[in-house]
């Protein structure tokens, strides 16, 4: 009887052998195998088969993960705090890496984000980090991906979400903004000005060539202003006609 339930265990041995020593891994994951503690390899996608007791598997995702950057409290180069969160695009290159050489490589990537976020973004100022968005992006990009080198992992892309002022700030902001449009208003006006007096100085100098074309233009003045509903009219008389009046009545011979 003991030999009977000894050999009906065996099939059930030999499946738990089985189920404990076979693996499958997606098209998007890898086992980094320790056999005995040590390195061995690694292994996928597809099926793996592990020695039960000697050979231990640990899998790692190698798809892109999204990681959001908590927010952070930033002091510019120009002393104003500002409160900016981030968004970290990153995946795993290299799963040896990434298993023996960091505990955690998500939460260790994560922490360096933020302390990269706030070393970078504190070397440039406001108007830098308002109008400037895409040259720090690489920068962070840039540093995050150096740094995580040494763990396997590659930062694909960075991107900052939010950049928060306080109130008083952006009244200040406003205010500037407002300034600035008045300071190109005067300047347009001032252009236009400029502008017109050359324009007019150029007409000038035409009537004066012809002192006919000046009698023409009189003549459109009285007319546009014959148009208006108005019953006083003044019309500017020219000194030359009023000279050349006056010395044609000088040289008249004198009566006696």
């Amino acid at each position: 009887m003991y030999w009977e339930l000894g050999y009906g265990f065996i099939p059930v041995i030999l499946v738990m052998l089985v189920a404990a020593s076979v693996r499958i891994l997606r098209e998007y994951e890898r086992g980094v195998v320790f056999q005995l503690g040590r390195f061995w390899k690694v292994k996928g996608p597809g099926l793996i088969i592990l020695i039960p007791g000697i050979q231990q598997m640990v899998r790692v995702d190698l798809r892109t993960v999204v990681m959001d950057v908590p927010e952070q409290d930033v002091i510019t180069r120009d002393n104003v705090s500002v409160k900016v969160n981030a968004v970290v695009y990153a995946r795993v290159v290299d799963p040896q890496l990434a298993i023996i050489q960091v505990e955690n490589y998500m939460k260790a990537t994560s922490e360096l984000a933020q302390t990269t976020l706030r070393a970078i973004l504190g070397k440039h100022e406001l108007d830098q980090l308002l109008a400037e968005r895409e040259k720090i992006n690489q920068a962070l990009q840039q540093v995050l991906d150096v740094q995580t080198d040494a763990w396997g992992i590659k930062v694909a892309n960075v991107e900052i979400k939010h950049v928060d002022l306080n109130e008083s700030m952006i009244r200040a902001i406003a205010k500037q903004a407002e300034a600035e449009r008045e300071r190109r208003a005067k300047i347009i006006h001032a252009e236009g000005e400029l502008q017109a007096s050359d324009k007019l100085l150029e007409a000038a100098q035409k009537l004066a060539q012809a002192p006919q074309a000046m009698q023409l233009r009189y003549l459109q003045t009285l007319t546009a202003i014959a148009g208006e509903k108005s019953s006083t009219i003044i019309f500017p008389m020219p000194i030359d006609l009023i000279t050349s009046v006056l010395d044609r009545l000088s040289e008249r011979p004198q009566p006696g």
